[in-house]
């Protein structure tokens, strides 16, 4: 499974965090980093389901977790 970057919103408590990681978890994803400077975390999550993640309502973003090279 691919893995993805999940921003929840700024005005997102913790409680409405663990709540979109409890869908991530629901939606057979598994969550594998969870991150303190921003409110988010990474999660397997399987690729055809990536839109049902997206339209949480707690969520900012998601981007696929890639490699970044500086030059």
């Amino acid at each position: 499974m691919p893995t993805y970057i999940v921003t929840c919103k700024e005005d997102a408590s913790p409680e409405q965090v663990e709540a979109v990681k409890q869908h991530a978890r629901d939606q057979g994803g598994k969550i594998e980093r969870e991150y303190n400077i921003i409110k988010g975390f990474s999660v397997a999550y399987p690729e055809d389901s990536v839109t049902a993640l997206e339209q949480h309502e707690h969520v900012k973003g998601v981007e696929k977790d890639q490699v970044m090279k500086t030059q």
